[in-house]
């Protein structure tokens, strides 16, 4: 499967604002974002041209990039919330905060949303006592998730939770840190999400 290889600090960069896909390091002084003007690329420090197009474009990247999802997968996501009875913008927002990956993360377990994928990927996640090892895997409420039991003490997951407490955790879910377990208690809603992403954007991209 297609994956994005280079430096993932030059997304943030792309984008103009932290997306949080190095972890720690985006916490720090040594984010590139904070180290270097302008967007990659050796004019990337030339003035901007904002076509309406654009911003949808750039919309619809910035939250591809956040939640690591390819493009035909995303589309996927619009689809499914265009057809649901909600606001599509919400609803694929809500889908997408619904990964199994993306609740490790906010719960602490991941260092990033890449590293939470790792730990799903790997078989490192129970979800209600069962492993899941699929990333893109929809919780519902009253999931608990948890780290299965001889992994919680790995290095990488300790320093994980560890870091987290520097976090707020989303009011929707409650975390037991000294079990490395979570339940789900409510799902999202748009009031927890970014106010940076411009929802309405993808959609009208989309409808083009």
């Amino acid at each position: 499967m297609a994956r994005y290889t280079d430096a993932k600090c030059k997304l943030c960069r792309r984008e103009g604002e932290k997306l949080f896909l190095k972890g720690e390091r985006c916490y720090t002084n040594k984010c590139s974002l904070e180290r270097r003007d302008g967007v990659p690329g050796q004019h990337g420090k030339r003035r901007q041209s904002f076509s309406e197009y654009k911003l949808q474009l750039r919309a619809k990247q910035k939250v591809r990039r956040i939640y690591g999802v390819l493009e035909k997968q995303f589309r996927k996501y619009y689809q499914r919330a265009a057809s649901a009875k909600g606001v599509t913008g919400t609803e694929m927002l809500i889908a997408l905060e619904r990964r199994l990956d993306n609740i490790v993360y906010k719960m602490g377990f991941g260092l990033s949303r890449a590293h939470a994928r790792q730990l799903v990927s790997h078989g490192l996640i129970l979800v209600n006592g069962k492993k899941v090892n699929i990333p893109s895997y929809q919780i519902s409420v009253g999931d608990t998730i948890e780290v299965l039991p001889k992994s919680k003490q790995k290095a990488d997951i300790q320093s994980a939770m560890s870091f987290a407490q520097s976090r707020v955790i989303p009011d929707w879910l409650s975390l037991d840190k000294d079990n490395v377990k979570g339940v789900v208690n409510a799902l999202p809603v748009r009031e927890n999400l970014s106010p940076t992403i411009n929802e309405q954007l993808i959609v009208e991209l989309y409808s083009r």
